[in-house]
């Protein structure tokens, strides 16, 4: 059973009270007691924003720029945690260093997304040289030749 005022929540099992809460009616905002959490989710209280820059530190300086960008554009911090591990773990499959491109790539288009960086990976955009470091000069797709008149001989 669950008894609750605008000030705490308390949960009853067997007419027994096992949990005293504080209530937090501010929309969005969480209050945790750590100790209520199990091993596997006290790993999560570790969370915040230097954690992941640690985490994205070893990847490469994109990668600590995408992560920064993530961390930076959520309202709710719990949000951007589960984002930014996401694009972390990209490394399992991919490696640091094609991580550290596709994440440069999606730092030029302004678009740090998981779902963006892992596209880049899967569709090997990330060997592909960049925009900006593609060659100015551009060929044209018919070749010179003599016998080739231009607009100009239409007038």
């Amino acid at each position: 059973m669950i008894h609750y005022t605008k000030s705490r929540i308390e949960i009853y099992y067997n007419h027994e009270r096992i949990a005293l809460h504080q209530r937090n009616l501010n929309k969005g905002s969480y209050i945790t007691n750590t100790d209520h959490l199990s091993s596997t989710h006290k790993f999560y209280s570790d969370w915040s924003p230097e954690f992941f820059r640690k985490k994205a530190l070893p990847h490469g300086e994109y990668v600590l720029a995408c992560i920064e960008k993530v961390l930076a554009s959520q309202d709710y911090p719990e949000i951007s945690y589960k984002r930014s591990l996401g694009i972390i773990h990209l490394n399992r499959s991919y490696g640091s260093e094609r991580l550290n491109n596709a994440c440069k790539r999606a730092l030029a288009t302004d678009s740090c997304s998981y779902l963006r960086i892992k596209n880049i990976l899967k569709n090997n955009m990330d060997r592909l040289p960049a925009i900006d470091e593609q060659p100015d000069t551009i060929k044209p797709h018919i070749p010179f030749h003599n016998n080739i008149r231009g607009a100009s001989a239409y007038q």
